[in-house]
């Protein structure tokens, strides 16, 4: 059978978008559709927004510390209107990269919704039909929110960067990194902050010491956070959102954003009437080779709701290329990725946490806590945690969590070591760099517990 594509592409997010042009360097006739904007939700409404936000409200705090290292500096409003007509125009900037790049690489772009006919054919919404010998779905996900009356009132991280006006207050629902995110953002800009947790810490899955340690740093920067508390009843009350929580507590702020979890992006695509199966979450299960039960088809990125990372996602779509246009079965790699949280404090981290790794083996834990140079001579609270999980049988260091200022550049070269199997002696090898906080990471000598 002859089709009109090689590869078709549905979604022109990072996975979809590095798959397409890796796969048209081999000679592959490619396409691929985008009903949004291109970049998908990292670049267009996640981590390049999120991130630039996150440099933006430090700034205030940065100028209190120039204060206190002789600098005459005043503090003034922040300027949302500004920042976001500023914001927007390096998005536009960015999705006009990513069209380059797929025309660079002769991929053609239809901006239209995909949805699938069959295991080889495509309906467009401009009413075109196309085939393709092979398809792969990168359509990623959405937040949700939750089921409960005048929900619609909430906003979510994907209306976070469009709001007309900075609110002076907001509730932030959720304990995730997302909602943790918002709120050491909004908080530094300036906005009131609560945060409703219905767990008992925030971050559930991460490392308990490194969690608590976040917890009480938003807090020492203002967040009102409210764990084992959640949203009772909502309505509108005048210009704002009325709000009573589970713990009786009563409240009206000017906004309310959920963050309590994403749903894949895969309702109305038809893939369940071709035989493609899906999860609870919307989710597309795929092998540990990104293909479906149809083998024409085959999924990568948030919509498989695997590891949902950019990086992941583009390593995902390299390796669909490597098994299906390059004759060379490859599993994308999903052991020991390294990831930040871009809370204030930051986090980053790679590896087992104390509790997996303890469930798992004999392990040493090696940890240190305490007030860094810059933080100390500006007269701040700020503590940071570094912290390894090593085997007490093999010496490797089986997980490092780093909860600091710039944690997330820290654990990129961290991740390096532990991927490459190193032992605590390793560590200790190693001559610190002096004065930086990274050089507690060598000089742990004696574990603080054993477990």
């Amino acid at each position: 059978m002859t089709f009109d594509y090689d590869l078709f592409v549905i979604g022109g997010g990072s996975g979809g978008v590095r798959a397409a042009r890796v796969a048209a360097a081999t000679g592959a006739k490619v396409a691929l559709a985008e009903e949004f904007r291109m970049g998908g939700t990292c670049v267009i409404r996640g981590c390049v927004p999120k991130k630039l936000m996150v440099f933006a409200s430090t700034y205030a705090e940065s100028m209190e510390d120039a204060q206190e290292y002789g600098w005459d500096v005043k503090i003034g409003p922040f300027d949302w209107t500004k920042f976001r007509t500023k914001l927007h125009a390096e998005l536009d900037r960015l999705e006009g990269v990513y069209r380059r790049l797929l025309g660079n690489s002769e991929v053609t772009i239809f901006d239209a919704r995909a949805t699938l006919k069959d295991a080889h054919t495509v309906a467009l919404s401009t009413g075109e039909t196309v085939t393709a010998k092979h398809i792969l779905v990168a359509t990623g996900g959405h937040p949700t929110k939750p089921d409960i009356e005048n929900a619609d009132l909430a906003i979510t991280s994907n209306e976070i960067f469009n709001l007309e006006v900075m609110p002076k207050s907001i509730l932030i629902v959720g304990g995730g990194y997302i909602a943790s995110e918002f709120a050491g953002i909004l908080n530094g800009l300036g906005v009131k902050v609560t945060q409703f947790y219905r767990g008992a810490q925030i971050l559930r899955g991460f490392d308990d010491e490194a969690r608590g340690l976040i917890a009480d740093g938003m807090i020492e920067k203002g967040v009102n956070l409210h764990l084992g508390t959640n949203v009772l009843e909502m309505r509108r009350e005048g210009a704002g959102i009325y709000v009573k929580a589970t713990n009786g507590d009563e409240h009206v702020f000017d906004q309310v954003m959920f963050a309590t979890g994403r749903h894949a992006n895969t309702d109305g695509l038809g893939l369940e009437e071709i035989g493609v199966k899906l999860g609870r979450s919307g989710e597309i299960r795929v092998d540990d080779f990104s293909q479906t039960a149809v083998p024409s088809i085959y999924a990568v990125g948030d919509v498989t709701n695997r590891v949902n990372l950019t990086p992941v996602a583009i390593r995902e779509g390299m390796a669909f290329v490597e098994t299906v246009f390059k004759g060379n079965p490859t599993k994308p790699d999903h052991d020991l990725i390294p990831s930040a949280v871009f809370t204030q404090p930051e986090f980053g981290t790679v590896g087992l946490t104390e509790e997996q790794a303890r469930e798992q083996e004999p392990i040493e834990v090696y940890c240190t806590s305490f007030k860094p140079m810059n933080h100390s001579f500006a007269g701040r609270a700020d503590r940071v945690m570094m912290k390894l999980i090593v085997s007490q049988a093999t010496r490797k260091v089986l997980g490092c969590h780093i909860v600091a200022d710039h944690a997330g550049e820290l654990i990129q070269m961290v991740g390096i070591a532990v991927k490459m199997g190193a032992t605590k002696e390793d560590f200790d090898r190693t001559v610190a760099v002096h004065p930086t906080i990274s050089e507690e990471l060598v000089t742990m000598k004696e574990p603080v517990r054993r477990a």
